[in-house]
C-alpha cells in the first residue's frame, strides 16, 4: 500500500496537557499507517466584545499564515461546521479513494477559535464537517486524529471499538 502523507495545518498551539497525551498518543498509533505531520501557526487574540470586522481581520491574518503553509500538490481538506458531514466508513473510504487516485499528501486544517478564513475555505478541495456543534479547535486536533486512525483501521480490515 502508498504511504499517504497526511499534515494537521491548525492556528494554536494546544495549551491543556490531557490534550496533548492523547494528540501525542494518536501521532504514535497513526506511525504504522502515514507519515503525519502537525504544523502550528500562531493564532490570534480575540479580544472580549470583538466586532465583526475586528473577527474577519483575525481569521484573514491566520488564514494568511494557515495559506503559506499549503503546497500547490496538496489536497486540503477544511474543517467547517458547513462541510460535508461522513460517517466514519465514508471518511475512511474517502481518505482510501484520494490514495489510489494519487493524492499522496493530504492536509487536514483547523482554524483558530474563529474559524477559516473565506480564502482558506475557498482554497479547500472539500470541506468536512463534524457535527453542527461547535468544538473547541484544540479538542478538534485530538478528535480528528482519532478519526484518521480509526479510518485506517477500518480501510485495513483491522478491530477498532466501536
Amino acid at each position: 500500500m502508498y504511504e499517504m502523507k497526511i499534515r494537521i495545518l491548525t492556528a494554536g498551539k494546544i495549551k491543556k496537557k490531557y490534550l496533548q497525551d492523547g494528540v501525542a498518543e494518536y501521532q504514535k498509533r497513526l506511525g504504522k499507517y502515514c507519515r503525519l505531520e502537525i504544523v502550528e501557526v500562531a493564532d490570534e487574540r480575540t479580544p472580549d466584545g470583538a466586532s465583526a470586522a475586528e473577527e474577519d481581520q483575525i481569521k484573514m491574518i491566520e488564514g494568511e499564515r494557515l495559506l503559506r503553509c499549503i503546497r500547490e500538490t496538496d489536497y486540503v481538506i477544511a474543517l467547517a461546521i458547513d462541510g460535508t458531514a461522513l460517517d466514519s466508513v465514508e471518511f475512511s473510504e474517502k481518505i482510501e479513494k484520494l490514495g489510489v487516485q494519487g493524492e499522496s499528501s493530504l492536509v487536514f486544517v483547523i482554524g483558530g477559535s474563529l474559524g477559516l478564513s473565506g480564502e482558506v475555505l475557498r482554497r479547500a478541495d472539500f470541506r468536512l464537517s463534524f457535527s453542527k456543534m461547535t468544538f473547541p479547535h484544540q479538542m478538534m486536533r485530538l478528535i480528528l486524529l482519532e478519526q484518521i486512525y480509526r479510518g485506517f483501521r477500518i480501510m485495513r480490515g483491522e478491530p477498532y471499538h466501536k
